[in-house]
C-alpha cells in the first residue's frame, strides 16, 4: 500500500527560503524540512551571531512544526544537525539539551562548508505521530 502525502505549513512557521515544505506528513510519520535561525515574525533580518541564540531559534522553528501537527519533540525519532564549525558542538549541545530532555532521537551532526543565509546550524527532523 502506498501512503499518500499531506503537505503542512504552519502558520506561525518561518516562511521557506527555497521550493520546499515545511513539512510532509505520510502515514504516521512527519518528515520536517532543515530549519535555520530565521526569525517568524522578521524574516529579513539578519540571524545573531552566537550559535547559541541561533540553536534557540532554530528550535523553536521546529516547535512550530510539531506544535502544528500537535506533536512534541518527544515524538521526534530521529534529528540531523548540520553546522558549520563543529567547534561550537558543545555550546551547540547545551541548547540542544534543553528542547531534548529524555528518551533522545537518534541523532547526527555534520560539519558543512555554508547554509543557506549565512546560517552557523540547520536542523531537520522526522517525528511520529503517536496511536
Amino acid at each position: 500500500m502506498i501512503n499518500s502525502k499531506t503537505i503542512i505549513r504552519p502558520a506561525k512557521a518561518a516562511p521557506p527560503v527555497g521550493p520546499y515544505n515545511h513539512a510532509v506528513r505520510t502515514g504516521n510519520l512527519l518528515f520536517c524540512s532543515g530549519q535555520i535561525p530565521i526569525d517568524p515574525a522578521h524574516p529579513t533580518a539578519p540571524f545573531p551571531e552566537d550559535i547559541q541564540a541561533q540553536t534557540v531559534r532554530v528550535l523553536e522553528n521546529i516547535r512550530a512544526i510539531l506544535e502544528d501537527q500537535g506533536l512534541t519533540f518527544a515524538q521526534v525519532i530521529k534529528a540531523t544537525v548540520f553546522m558549520v564549525n563543529l567547534g561550537d558542538f558543545a555550546r551547540m549541545n547545551e541548547i540542544y539539551s534543553r528542547y531534548f530532555t529524555a528518551d533522545f532521537p537518534a541523532r547526527s551532526t555534520i560539519q558543512v562548508g555554508a547554509l543557506p543565509r549565512g546560517a552557523a546550524i540547520e536542523i531537520e527532523v522526522i517525528a511520529h505521530y503517536p496511536g
